[in-house]
């Protein structure tokens, strides 16, 4: 059933069309039947959905709406808003994963019914995963609040058919999330995984500042599981306790409240603590909180909130427990939190402080740290610290990080570690430090500070093999440099777009997903712009990605660039990012790099593209092709796939003549490298 209530804005429409803002603008001012607003404001106006869907359909521009994007709409466009939408959502789903054959009598009759009916099921299924009603932060909706949002559950449902329970909620919260990323601090997946490894198997864990769940959904599960989370965000609390439960068979126990004021799990001893903490805060309970019995190792400044969490993780472990907490880097270095900071290392509470690469969770402009604790059951004859440090690891530009690397790098020092209390030193990357090397007036923890340095770009051996590799970049840029250009007469082509190629069935038009399979490498805007391979992430989800073959050509669509990258052997297989347009085109009909080239003229995408006040972005349909036949593309073709090629070759040579640059630098810095 549609409702007909549910409002789509310009954005969503562009989504169910597959096409640009700047289209939906141009149907509103060309076509007089276009669907009036119904909500909104004048400047970001919303529309029917029903009456979008119709529209489009008569205009032969969709045949029907995918239902991922229907029931996303529904959400979207709820009364109640988002959040509430997704809790509504996410307690159906519940009922649907744990008790379905409750689930297909409830939905048989109407919605009235539905909603009059729900409330009683769905207690069947909450009181046992989430608690009591007073001790948990899921509550049961009543009748009347789940009638507006009985076509969303129908439709999540249905979803839910074919999807499974578990990742049409990971979608909807996924595109949520996406959606408003300034109102949430997310924890990567990856970095999240990390973090669960560092702390071992726990029967019971906890997240003081749980989020939306990233860091306990990691948690290995067992048997008689339990997982505690709380949040100052009610509909966070909430949201991860739907999340988890849906996910595992672990009693889920989330609260919402102040949690160094007001403390949810008062008596709670888990076998781990994660925690991804807000950062720099300075309304953190300083003043009330003078005397509190969390404050073992001491009283934390009022600048050193960080270190009240801490702290708060420590207290509520069980002797032998891990805590694993992120931290920013100044948490290990700032002279005001020296005092705790040394306590911590004298009786062996804290274990590791992992310096992660740029880029590895926000703020990505700075290197985060890792933390890795233990409550102590007896303070250690000899303790030492574990000190490592990744940054080594960061690659070029943004949304390249390797966390694989990354990932076997840290455990791979970790784990002898944990074992022995001691680790090899491994020269500019990790080192395991006595105690008392530590204890000075600072007590500064930042690894860099204690790590031996790294032999110069890898060893004088590596700066020869850079230089070779250099020489032999320059000398094949050298013989791909374009002949001399032979001037000519401007062509005088009949034009196509895109927009009517695609109509006419010369290629294939989609745009960038929201979520992508797991383990499958994303290709971004910036993987294209900068010619590498793919380097992103995406929620993880199993029939909404786009995934690119060989001979496709893909268009960031945002920034202004005249840009498009042919699909190689070694990029087929990813799945198309954000921000970009794939086009497939029919090999009878269209040649890829004569596409991808003329797709790439300068006076093409101008015309093409409309402008914000802080962005610029390209409309792919209404791009330009000449009318030629098929040979002459491939004329064309063969000179644009060289200019490529050279251009490859030109950037390569700049990131190995950077590399030895900055080895040949160090060298001379450090000694390693004679100046003769």
């Amino acid at each position: 059933m549609q409702d007909n209530a549910t409002e789509v804005t310009a954005a969503g429409i562009a989504r169910l069309a597959g096409v640009g803002r700047a289209a939906v603008s141009n149907w509103r001012r060309r076509h007089a039947d276009f669907p009036k607003p119904v909500g909104g404001t004048e400047t970001s106006p919303s529309f029917a959905l029903a009456e979008v869907e119709a529209w489009l359909r008569d205009q032969g521009k969709l045949a029907e709406v995918p239902l991922r994007e229907r029931v996303w709409q529904q959400l979207a466009g709820h009364p109640e808003g988002p959040v509430t939408a997704l809790v509504h959502a996410g307690c159906a789903l519940l009922l649907i994963h744990d008790r379905p054959t409750d689930w297909l009598e409830l939905s048989a009759g109407s919605d009235e019914r539905l909603a009059a009916l729900l409330p009683a099921a769905l207690d069947q299924v909450i009181t046992p995963r989430f608690g009591a009603p007073r001790e948990r932060a899921v509550n049961t909706p009543t009748g009347p609040e789940l009638l507006p949002s009985a076509p969303l559950l129908r439709g999540a449902a249905e979803l839910a058919a074919g999807l499974g329970a578990r990742q049409t909620y990971e979608f909807l919260l996924g595109r949520h999330l996406d959606n408003n990323p300034r109102q949430y601090t997310l924890t990567p997946g990856d970095l999240a995984a990390l973090m669960a490894e560092l702390a071992g198997p726990a029967r019971t864990a906890l997240d003081p500042a749980c989020g939306t769940g990233a860091l306990l959904r990691a948690v290995a599960p067992k048997p008689d599981q339990e997982l505690y989370g709380q949040d100052s965000a009610p509909e966070l609390a909430a949201l991860s306790a739907l999340r988890l439960a849906l996910q595992s068979k672990a009693a889920v126990r989330t609260a919402a409240g102040d949690t160094l004021r007001a403390d949810a799990h008062p008596t709670l001893q888990a076998d781990a603590v994660l925690c991804h903490p807000p950062f720099n805060e300075r309304n953190w309970g300083h003043d009330e909180l003078a005397y509190d019995a969390r404050w073992e190792y001491g009283f934390p400044a009022r600048t050193e909130s960080e270190l009240a969490w801490v702290q708060h993780a420590l207290a509520h472990l069980k002797d032998g427990g891990s805590a694993v907490m992120l931290m920013p880097p100044a948490a290990a270095s700032r002279r005001s939190g020296r005092r705790i900071r040394a306590d911590l290392l004298r009786r062996g509470a804290l274990r590791a402080v992992i310096a992660l690469p740029i880029g590895a969770a926000p703020p990505y402009n700075i290197p985060l740290h890792i933390w890795v604790l233990r409550r102590p059951e007896k303070a250690p004859a000899q303790p030492e610290l574990l000190l490592v440090d990744t940054g080594a690891l960061a690659a070029d530009g943004r949304g390249g990080l390797d966390w694989q690397a990354v990932r076997t790098a840290v455990l791979e020092a970790w784990r002898p570690f944990e074992r022995t209390g001691s680790a090899r030193e491994e020269p500019g990357f990790s080192r395991s430090v006595p105690v008392i090397e530590l204890l000075d007036d600072d007590v500064d923890l930042a690894p860099a500070r204690h790590l031996p340095p790294a032999t110069a770009g890898g060893g004088t051996e590596q700066l020869v093999d850079v230089r070779e590799r250099l020489g032999e970049t320059l000398r094949l840029t050298a013989d791909l440099t374009p002949s001399e250009a032979q001037r000519t007469q401007p062509a005088r082509w009949p034009l196509i777009t895109v927009g009517e190629l695609a109509r006419g069935g010369a290629l294939l038009l989609r745009t960038g997903g929201n979520g992508a399979p797991a383990r499958v490498p994303v290709l971004t805007d910036h993987d294209v712009l900068a010619g590498i391979a793919p380097s992103g992430t995406l929620p993880e989800g199993e029939d909404e990605a786009v995934l690119v073959e060989k001979g496709d050509v893909v268009v960031p669509v945002l920034g202004g660039g005249s840009v498009a990258r042919v699909v190689d052997e070694l990029t087929a297989g990813a799945a198309l990012g954000r921000n970009l347009t794939l086009l497939r085109p029919d090999p009878a009909a269209l040649d890829p790099w004569f596409l991808a080239g003329f797709l790439r003229g300068t006076a093409n995408n101008r015309q093409a593209s409309s402008y914000a006040s802080t962005a610029t972005r390209l409309d792919v349909r209404r791009l330009q092709l000449p009318r030629l036949p098929l040979d002459e593309q491939r004329r064309y073709g063969e000179r644009f796939r060289a200019l490529a090629e050279f251009e490859d070759a030109l950037r390569r040579a700049g990131r190995l003549g950077e590399q030895l640059v900055r080895g040949m630098y160090d060298g001379l810095t450090d000694g390693t490298v004679a100046p003769d």
